[in-house]
């Protein structure tokens, strides 16, 4: 299974949707990134109760694997939603923040390691 999301063309779906249903006045910034948190709140509750072990199983139950996957989607339409409108390039930020999370976390430094980059010894 190799995963590729054409960015521009969620972009052009997402906004033909909206056009179509009259959704533009509700996709504001604001409004798209309440939307995200109420989403990742939804995928929460999925796993709220299960231990590391169940949570990991996840995968070997279709049903949950698959409500996973629509709360995932849905997150990632209102990112890519919120991104088309403020103009920000995702795979220019992606690449970004990764040189910058390298820069924070240098294996080295935080190997096995859980804890937050501003928590280690310089």
């Amino acid at each position: 299974m190799t995963d590729k999301i054409d960015v521009e063309k969620i972009k052009k779906m997402l906004a033909e949707f909206a056009e179509a249903r009259d959704w533009e006045k509700f996709h504001s910034p604001k409004n798209l990134c309440m939307a995200i948190a109420g989403e990742s709140g939804e995928l929460l509750e999925i796993f709220q109760w299960m231990t590391e072990k169940e949570s990991i199983q996840v995968k070997n139950q279709p049903e949950l694997a698959e409500q996973v996957s629509h709360e995932l989607a849905d997150i990632i339409l209102y990112i890519i939603r919120m991104a088309d409108l403020l103009d920000i390039d995702l795979n220019a930020s992606i690449q970004t923040k990764m040189a910058i999370n390298n820069k924070k976390y240098p294996v080295e430094r935080v190997k096995g390691s859980a804890k937050k980059y501003d928590q280690y010894k310089q």
